[in-house]
């Protein structure tokens, strides 16, 4: 199943940023299972972005992945993790009404068993962190 995301729906119609929770590990390393992104909706979007879009055959269903190349007729897309499928390599292009908005941020909610001092400082510096248009090693080793 490709890696799917639940939006939340205060505001989504008349707002320009969203918020978008991650579920599967078709983005890890970029993105885990939990992780929260905010959206910019409507956002240009260029090839090495993290998108939100709508799946072409379950359009109910959300889904974040990098935008890879601009083809004839919408977007490739690809998920950093080369094992876990659910991309364009299934379905083929995205067209572009599909495409929701770019990821600009992302959270990563604290876990339940982060207790110590140490851990704490840790997530409170990782926790936000800006999603970049960068590809990672293993997006360019699957594209050629």
């Amino acid at each position: 199943m490709p890696e799917l995301s639940r939006e939340t729906e205060r505001g989504r119609v008349a707002a320009l940023f969203g918020l978008a929770e991650v579920t599967g590990p078709s983005m890890v390393p970029t993105l885990y299972h939990g992780d929260v992104l905010v959206v910019r909706y409507g956002a240009r979007v260029r090839a090495g972005d993290v998108v939100v879009l709508r799946h072409p055959f379950q359009q109910d269903l959300l889904v974040v992945k990098r935008a890879a190349e601009r083809r004839e007729g919408g977007w490739w897309v690809l998920g950093d993790n080369a094992f876990a499928g659910g991309d364009s390599t299934d379905y083929g292009t995205v067209p572009d009404e599909l495409i929701l908005g770019r990821a600009r941020l992302r959270y990563r909610p604290r876990k339940r068993d982060q207790r110590s001092p140490l851990a704490l400082v840790r997530w409170a510096f990782s926790a936000a962190r800006p999603v970049l248009s960068t590809r990672s090693a293993s997006w360019r080793l699957r594209a050629r």
